[in-house]
């Protein structure tokens, strides 16, 4: 029988005592309104995909329920049950440490794994599997290659794909979406699928990526407008900018940027200045060091060693730091604390793009979130002016995910037979097709891609007719 809920219902109420009582530790009375939603669908086994602005409890509108049917399994058998996937490492991080405090208390193993888990955690995790995994897509397919890390995953029965929208419209999505389907293959069954997502142009085409060829997805969108301050800034050089650019070895437009730039750090608590481009990112980093060293400012971004992310995280959500120039890494949901400001460094080039940015800033319910793009030629000012005023009316672009990309077809073909040696192309093809990236994809793509790995002077398969 499905769990009903009125508008005056607690949905808190209708999971276990233990938890309740957690979320009363916690001081957790009432649901938010995601949780509300999301939380009766998701006891009721439905694949959901959730979509709400941030710091609205999104996390636990997912974790809870699943953890209420994990506490009430008949079973505790040994082996990872609930897999919780992001985009980035660093955001493996900060779900570890904000559901590490849930799973302790209710006698439940949990642990991470990336490229930067140390071989001595990874080798407790192949001993003994703990229930929830939190990891990476990429680092999924890799469990999926291992003798002894595939056999524990045969037991998972809920996925949880955090920041879904992320991976929706490339090709990360769309390995993604096969590695899922190849771990319902192990597993021999299929599992409840949680997706996760900012506001996007295209609910129901995420939700299809998501579970796949003819499966059901429920979308509980809890979209919410929020109040937005957009201001474009065209700096123009003074002579003081000249001065400033020949301290600086660069061009006085340049410094006439920076000066501006500098001027709304100092004005705001803290700030985010985001660029499309890591060099970028560096450049501004290394100008504001040369112009003063002892400016609160970093750099960060995917190519850093995750020490130097995490020190950046920590200064500005301790106060040390006043800002950070950063790239996409910063975009999604990572633990920084209270951002004041976003400044877009050139044209954000995307409606969804500019919002998820800005929206890191007055980041609470009822928030304002406040933002710059500083633009630099009449180009790049135009095109701003036309995505900020998309921007306030919530134009979104349509999300594309990607029709049956080749190469990422490839690469778990190759991943499969590194395991296997042998496998059936009508096998395979079963297999694959059932991705939603890949729903249009015919038994003469499959062979075509295998003959070219055949055809390859390292030849990475041998295709027989018998």
């Amino acid at each position: 029988m499905g769990f009903k809920t009125s508008d005056k219902t607690n949905v808190f109420d209708a999971l276990a005592r233990p938890i309740r009582k957690l979320l009363a530790e916690r001081g957790f009375t009432e649901p938010t309104l995601p949780q509300s939603r999301s939380i009766p669908k998701i006891l009721d086994g439905k694949n959901v995909l959730l979509i709400a602005p941030a710091g609205t409890g999104k996390t636990e509108a997912a974790f809870l329920p699943v953890l209420h049917q994990l506490l009430l399994s008949q079973t505790r058998e040994r082996g990872i049950k609930v897999i919780y996937l992001t985009p980035l490492r660093a955001l493996n991080r900060d779900m570890l440490e904000r559901l590490e405090w849930w799973c302790r208390a209710l006698d439940l193993r949990i642990s991470v794994r990336h490229g930067d888990t140390a071989a001595r955690e990874r080798r407790a995790q192949a001993l003994i599997p703990p229930d929830v995994l939190i990891t990476t897509p990429e680092t999924l397919q890799i469990f999926l290659m291992g003798r002894r890390l595939s056999q524990h995953l045969r037991s998972v029965r809920w996925v949880i794909v955090d920041e879904v929208h992320e991976l929706a419209d490339n090709k990360r999505g769309a390995q993604l979406a096969l590695t899922l389907e190849r771990l319902r293959k192990l597993k021999g069954g299929d599992f409840q699928l949680i997706g996760l997502s900012a506001t996007i142009g295209s609910p129901q085409e995420v939700a299809r990526f998501l579970v796949g060829v003819d499966r059901s997805c429920e979308v509980v969108d809890v979209s919410v407008v929020r109040e937005l301050k957009l201001d474009i800034s065209y700096p123009t050089a003074t002579k003081r900018d000249e001065r400033l650019a020949s301290e600086l070895y660069t061009y006085s437009p340049v410094a006439a940027r920076l000066r501006t730039m500098r001027k709304l750090i100092e004005e705001h608590g803290s700030t985010l200045v985001f660029t499309n481009t890591r060099a970028t990112a560096e450049i501004l980093a290394s100008r504001f060091r040369l112009w003063d060293i002892r400016f609160p400012l970093s750099v960060h971004h995917g190519s850093l060693s995750g020490f130097s992310r995490l020190r950046s995280e920590r200064g500005l959500k301790q106060g040390e730091l006043k800002g950070i120039v950063c790239t996409s890494s910063m975009e999604l949901g990572l633990d920084i604390g209270r951002i004041d400001l976003v400044i877009q460094y050139n044209s954000p080039r995307q409606v969804t793009r500019l919002l998820q940015r800005v929206g890191r800033s007055g980041h609470r319910i009822g928030g304002v979130a406040k933002g710059v793009i500083m633009v630099q030629d009449p180009e790049d000012a135009l095109e701003s002016i036309v995505i900020a005023a998309r921007s306030h009316r919530q134009e979104l672009e349509p999300v594309v995910v990607p029709e049956k990309p080749l190469d990422v077809l490839l690469h778990a073909l190759v991943s499969i037979m590194v395991v296997q040696r042998r496998v059936s192309v009508d096998a395979v093809y079963e297999i694959f097709r059932r991705a939603y990236p890949f729903r249009n994809l015919k038994r003469e793509d499959l062979l075509e891609v295998l003959l070219f790995a055949q055809s390859l002077e390292k030849r990475l398969a041998l295709v027989s007719e018998g």
